[in-house]
């Protein structure tokens, strides 16, 4: 039995300019702690490999501390051994990055930067393919066919990039061949890139990303653990939790008359957990200007509890009574906008951006009267 863990982008040294305050360096805080979460997991499970099927590393030049600290903290971790593929943010393309990871890299640390086989095991054998640019533009993983072993041995792959649609940049298709495990007589194919864990075979998978790093896949981080009995064998692959902090899209569908702020308090987790959370609560369905109001009083109630909070209002469409203008104000300029706004709503020429777009601004005139009026 053969057992290694599977894992791929942590992307160290990400920068997160997106958010603000000190989210971005507790997120790149979290990146960086993964490499302890994996060697913790290794030890548990007695896994002596664990794999890095590219993009380590966020940039081509990531600066120096962000290099020197996960070679020192992968080295602590000894006699545990890390296999680092270049992927496409970190490839080979870099030669200084690499360069420098060799003269730095500890005796625990293999650098998978040659399409050359390396032998993990007794009988165990790793057929990497390094990404040579950001878009190779070919299946690197072609060589791996007609590369020999010794019959009985298991053989291994290791790559990152696009398989079948499955790629985080949306420019490569078909690059790496679906069958390739078979093609190339591999027990296993360990990617990277897709930053979701996705099974696209029996013996191929993608590993995710273990710490989360976008709303795009509301998957928690995990990495794999693999154990494979022999050459012919298929491999038994069990989810290891890996992930400090939680990206979670919420979806929310507002009824008329029903009472938003309480619903979206049902969907919410748990206080504990709230400050690990990055949450996008994707509101739904039809609302008076109250409930709206309402609800967005309660996302920025419970905005302070989260690590982010924010509410996506793109689908859910404000209906609007005489009264309701009326709460903002009955006559004057406040009245004569509220009126302007409502009927761009319900301009049936305009589109529907520039409609959703005026009920949003109706929306906010109504929850700023209402707090002047307060």
């Amino acid at each position: 039995m053969f057992r290694f863990i599977h894992s791929s982008d942590l992307h160290l040294g990400k920068r997160f300019g997106n958010f603000s305050g000190d989210l971005p360096s507790r997120l790149r805080e979290a990146r960086h702690a993964v490499i302890g979460r994996l060697a913790q997991h290794a030890r548990e499970q007695s896994a002596a490999t664990i794999l890095l099927a590219g993009d380590v590393f966020d940039t081509e030049t990531p600066a120096s501390d962000v290099r020197r600290q996960a070679l020192t903290e992968m080295a602590h971790h000894a006699p545990i051994r890390w296999v680092i593929l270049p992927g496409n943010h970190d490839s080979l393309q870099a030669t200084q990055l690499w360069t420098t990871l060799g003269a730095e890299a500890p005796d625990n640390i293999i650098l998978a930067v040659e399409p050359r086989p390396i032998e993990l095991a007794a009988d165990v054998v790793l057929l990497p393919a390094p990404c040579t640019t950001r878009r190779p533009g070919r299946d690197l993983t072609e060589w791996m066919d007609s590369e020999a072993t010794p019959e009985g041995t298991i053989r291994l792959g290791l790559a990152h990039g696009a398989i079948q649609s499955f790629s985080e940049e949306a420019v490569a298709s078909d690059v790496i061949a679906p069958d390739r495990a078979r093609r190339a007589g591999l027990a296993y194919l360990a990617l990277g890139d897709w930053h979701g864990a996705m099974e696209v075979g029996p013996r191929t998978r993608y590993s995710g990303t273990p710490e989360p790093d976008r709303f795009k896949h509301d998957h928690p981080g995990e990495a794999s653990l693999v154990s494979i009995a022999g050459p012919s064998a298929l491999p038994e692959v069990t989810p290891l939790a890996t992930a400090g902090f939680a990206w979670r899209t919420l979806k929310l569908h507002v009824l008329d008359g029903e009472d938003p702020a309480s619903a979206l308090q049902a969907l919410l987790p748990e206080a504990r957990l709230r400050r690990q959370t990055l949450a996008r609560v994707m509101a739904t369905g039809r609302s008076r200007l109250p409930a709206r109001a309402a609800l967005t009083r309660a996302i920025e109630s419970a905005t302070p509890d989260f690590s982010f909070l924010e509410l996506d209002e793109a689908g859910l469409v404000t209906e609007c009574e005489v009264e309701d203008l009326d709460r903002i104000d009955r006559a004057g300029a406040l009245r004569e906008a509220a009126n302007a706004l409502l009927a761009e709503a319900g301009d049936e020429s305009r589109s529907a951006t520039e409609r959703e777009t005026a009920r949003a601004a109706l929306a906010r005139l109504y929850s700023y009267a209402q707090v002047v009026a307060s």
